[in-house]
Formats: C-alpha cells, sequence, structure tokens
C-alpha cells in the first residue's frame, strides 16, 4: 500500500508541470473528439436530407477520422494528444461494443428474424468457418506459390477467421432508407451480428492451437464454438427472464421508483455482458439475446415514463458509440504505423475473401433452399446482395489490432496492414455504392416496399398452412392428423410465448401481442410503423440516427 501510495502522489511531487501537460492534452483531445462527433452527426443528417447514399453516415465517420488523424500525423501534434486517440481494443469490446449490441437486439423485429434463424444460423455459424477455412487456405497457398507473403498455416487460419467478420453497417444503413425487403435485412443482420461471436471464436481458439496449448485438432474448434454460443445463448436469455421477473413482482412503476426502475433497467445489460466475458463465454451473443428477451417481457413490465426513458437512452448511447467507434478506427488506421512491403499480400487477400465470401453465401443458400418450400427459398438476387454486403468494420480491425500482440516477427503488422486496407476499401467503396447495387437487383422500390410489411405477415401464414395441409391432406389416418394439428398449435413459439411465457413473465396476458409486435422497434412509435409497416430494424452493430 505504502508504494501504490507513493506511486500515486510520485507525479504532482517530482513533475507538477508534466502532470499539467497531460491534463492540457486529455482536454484538448477530448475536445478535438467531441469536435467530429458533432460535425459526424451534422455532416450526416445533411446527408440523409438531401439522399446522397454514395457517402452513407459511416463512411462520412470513417473519413472525418481519417482526415484528422493524417492532419495530426502530419503536423508537429505532441504525441500525448495523440495518445489519446490510440485505438485500443479492451475498450471497443468493453465500453463501445456493448450498447450497440443491446440496441440491436433490443430494436430486433423478432419474427422476420426467428423467421429466418435456421438460415441465419446457417449463414453466421457454417458459413463463416467455411470462409475462415478458405481465405486461411487461400493465403497459405498464395505464399506456397510465392505469390504472396508466406505466413505459418495456423496464422493464415487466424488472418481469415478475423477478417470473417462482417459489418454491413452502411449497407444496412441504406436498407433502412430506401426500404428493402425484410427477410434479407434479417439475414444481413443476423448473420453480421452472430458471425462476430463465431469469428472471435475461431480467432481465440486458432491462438490457442498456435501456443500448443492442446492438439491441432480443428474438431476442437467447433466443439469450443458451440459451447460458447450455447452458453451465452443461456446467459443472456436467463439473465433476461431473471429481469423480467423482478420488475414483474419488485413493483418498481410507481412515480416515486422510476428512477430506481430505469437505473437497474440500463444496468442488466452489462450485467449480462461481464457475466458472459467473465466465465469466458461471448459477451456479444449473451448481450444481444438479452435485449431480445429484455424488449419483448422486462419492457411490458416497466412503466410509460420508464418505457420512454430506456427507449431514448440505449438508441442515444447506441448511436454516440457506432460513430464514435469509425471516427476512432479512421483516426487510428491513420496515425498507425502500417508494413506496406507486402502489397502483393494485400492484394490478393482482397481477391480471396471474395472468393471465400461467395462459398459462404452461395453455398449456404444452396444447403438452406434445399430443405425450404418453393415460395420459401432465398432468390438469387437476394444472396448477390448478401454477398455484396460482406464489408469488414470495427470487429475485424480490433482482432487485427490484436494480432500485432499475438503474431511475432512483424506477421501480426502485416496481416494489420491487409486488414486496414480492406476495412477502408470496403466501407467506403461497398457502403457508397450500395444504393445503386440495391437498384440493379432490383429489390428496392415504392411498390415493393409498399407490399413489404403485409407481404411478410402474408407468406409467413401461407407457408405454416401450406406445409401442414399438405401433411395433413396426404395422411388418412385421423390420429396423424390429430397430432400435427396439435404440433401446429402447441409446438409453435408464438403460441408457447402467448400461452405461457408471456403470462408468466409479464403482467400482460397476452392479449396485447400484436400491438408489441407493431412497436418492436424500441422507439415507442407503434402508430408510426402502422403508417409505415415497411420500416425494418437497424443493426445493432451499428447504426441508424434517423
Amino acid at each position: 500500500m505504502a508504494v501504490l501510495g507513493e506511486l500515486q502522489i510520485s507525479p504532482s511531487d517530482h513533475d507538477p508541470q508534466g502532470q499539467v501537460k497531460q491534463q492540457q492534452a486529455a482536454g484538448v483531445g477530448i475536445l478535438l473528439q467531441i469536435m467530429m462527433l458533432v460535425l459526424s452527426f451534422v455532416l450526416g443528417h445533411v446527408l440523409r436530407r438531401h439522399k446522397f447514399y454514395y457517402l452513407p453516415e459511416a463512411s462520412a465517420s470513417l473519413l472525418i477520422g481519417l482526415i484528422v488523424g493524417g492532419l495530426a500525423n502530419i503536423s508537429n501534434t505532441e504525441t500525448s494528444i495523440r495518445a489519446w486517440f490510440n485505438f485500443h481494443e479492451e475498450f471497443f469490446f468493453l465500453f463501445l461494443l456493448p450498447p450497440i449490441i443491446f440496441q440491436s437486439g433490443f430494436s430486433l423485429q423478432p419474427k422476420p428474424f426467428f423467421s429466418n434463424f435456421g438460415a441465419i444460423v446457417t449463414f453466421a455459424i457454417l458459413g463463416t468457418f467455411v470462409a475462415s477455412i478458405v481465405t486461411g487456405l487461400l493465403v497459405y497457398l498464395g505464399g506456397a506459390m510465392y505469390l504472396i507473403y508466406k505466413l505459418p498455416l495456423v496464422e493464415c487460419l487466424m488472418f481469415g477467421s478475423l477478417i470473417s467478420a462482417t459489418d454491413p453497417v452502411t449497407v444496412l444503413s441504406i436498407f433502412q432508407e430506401l426500404g428493402t425487403d425484410v427477410n434479407l435485412y434479417a439475414l444481413v443482420f443476423g448473420e453480421s451480428v452472430l458471425n462476430d461471436a463465431m469469428a472471435i471464436s475461431l480467432y481465440r481458439t486458432m491462438s490457442l492451437v498456435r501456443s500448443h496449448s492442446y492438439e491441432q485438432n480443428f474438431l476442437i474448434v467447433i466443439v469450443r464454438f458451440l459451447e460458447t454460443f450455447i452458453g451465452s445463448l443461456s446467459a443472456g436469455v436467463g439473465v433476461g427472464f431473471t429481469s423480467a421477473l423482478l420488475f414483474k413482482y419488485a413493483a418498481l412503476d410507481i412515480d416515486n421508483l422510476q428512477n430506481l426502475e430505469c437505473c437497474l433497467f440500463v444496468l442488466f445489460p452489462y450485467f449480462s455482458y461481464m457475466l458472459a466475458e467473465g466465465v469466458g463465454l461471448s459477451g456479444i451473443v449473451s448481450i444481444l439475446f438479452t435485449g431480445i428477451v429484455m424488449k419483448h417481457y422486462t419492457y411490458s413490465n416497466l412503466s410509460e415514463n420508464s418505457q420512454r426513458f430506456v427507449s431514448a437512452f440505449f438508441h442515444l448511447i447506441s448511436s454516440l458509440a457506432e460513430t464514435f467507434t469509425f471516427i476512432y478506427m479512421g483516426f487510428d488506421i491513420a496515425i498507425e504505423r502500417h508494413s506496406w512491403s507486402h502489397l502483393g499480400f494485400i492484394f490478393f487477400s482482397i481477391l480471396f475473401i471474395g472468393v471465400a465470401r461467395a462459398a459462404n453465401v452461395f453455398g449456404c443458400a444452396y444447403l438452406v433452399n434445399l430443405v425450404r418450400p418453393s415460395h420459401r427459398k432465398i432468390p438469387i438476387k437476394h444472396q448477390k446482395a448478401l454477398w455484396y454486403s460482406g464489408l469488414r468494420g470495427a470487429m475485424a480491425f480490433a482482432l487485427a489490432l490484436q494480432s500485432i500482440h499475438d503474431l511475432p516477427e512483424g506477421h501480426g503488422q502485416t496481416i494489420f496492414s491487409a486488414t486496414t486496407t480492406i476495412v477502408v476499401l470496403t466501407v467506403l467503396l461497398i457502403g457508397g455504392s450500395t444504393g445503386t447495387m440495391l437498384e440493379a437487383l432490383e429489390v428496392v422500390g415504392d411498390n415493393h416496399d409498399a407490399a413489404l410489411g403485409e407481404g411478410f405477415e402474408v407468406m409467413n401464414n401461407r407457408y405454416t398452412l401450406t406445409r401442414y395441409d399438405d401433411e395433413v391432406s396426404s395422411s388418412g389416418n385421423g390420429f396423424r392428423t390429430k397430432l400435427r394439428e396439435f404440433h401446429k398449435s402447441a409446438a409453435s413459439f408464438t403460441e408457447l410465448d402467448r400461452n405461457y411465457l408471456t403470462p408468466f413473465f409479464t403482467s400482460n396476458n397476452g392479449d396485447d401481442d400484436d400491438d408489441d409486435d407493431d412497436d418492436d422497434n424500441g422507439d415507442g412509435d407503434g402508430e408510426q410503423r402502422h403508417a409505415d409497416p415497411t420500416r425494418v430494424s437497424r443493426r445493432g452493430s451499428f447504426r441508424n440516427h434517423s
């Protein structure tokens, strides 16, 4: 304790002027960050208002960070000021990412998401695994053929794992502005959230394989991910249900306890995230499902004033975190040291991830369409949109930055330089051309938009009825008919939720479930959603300031 106290008072005793300069540098750094945030929000509003889709808000934020970082890099800015902009992966994972992911689950439209859940899991788990392996093998073969800088196989697979984390923030923001199919949006959104956990699990597992912590058996990768995913999902759902019961029976929805009510509601998501991270699970998956459960059950146990507050609060902090992440990332890209001695590695890596993304999307879509009825198959134009929307963002950047410390001999620096180049190119080029791509694929349009909200409901009902009616009509056995009818009504999660879960975890009896569905965007604007049924929920990862 004496040593700790000595360390704490030594700066003021021996170098008081240095401490003052550090405080001034901190003030200047924070002021510069606030100025960039203000500029980003204002510029984003102007771009939205004039419907200028060639520079989405995320791309504008990244550009602002790149420009300011470039100016700071060539100027005589003090090192102490620039140190306030260093991208720390711990800060990103612990403070910036949780509100973004929670808001994505909290504002999620459950019907499109869970209707496509099988396809989403296929793309996120199997597809990300395939993309990681294909990318890693192509990079390794390219090195073996002396086309690019040669890396060991495990390090190539680590690069394939981190670069497979998609973050289509700009694509999803354009999806919302132009209006597109809710099923396509659900596929892009769901994959981008769940494959983050897959990419992190694969990267960490490959890192353990490299350090010879256990035998190099790739079945461990699958087992480890399943353990992580199922455990994280269970933790998130458990925390969500616990919060629902607490708010149902604690009777906090009275006037003089609303402050306590809001404080507890805000703390539960972070509790879920840190609980999962603390026991070695994925905080991303945990807080995502906590957001889904808390919106569906806990939210209805709050008072009206608290509902309005928590909806606005999480929307606010997630918007700030999203914008700051791209500014933060752009600034760090500009001031970090990069290894440009292996341009061939960067060029071929871009080609390889395109091939791997195609293997992911088209291969998984083929498998999904094998088990789907004809009217539920993923059309080829949606598959092309999925392939095109696989841009890389903050998750890949954070893992690449971590690889600098994990990989020796400059290998991590090479991977980091390739990743930053891919991030900048995909965010700026793909983000800027998303509107043109959607129009070329004919997945947007006024007539198309008008039918989206109703079409999804009709489509789901038609799918359910067609499937069971065909089965019933093909069977002459009365017992089988009754069994299928029982399965149709009792095994449905909607019926289970309406008849059992909602009455148990909320103060409602399930009669207002339809109203909740109309207001599942987290904004409390049910009337607006009736007027505009095509509006889709935002990316948890990442942006919608509208």
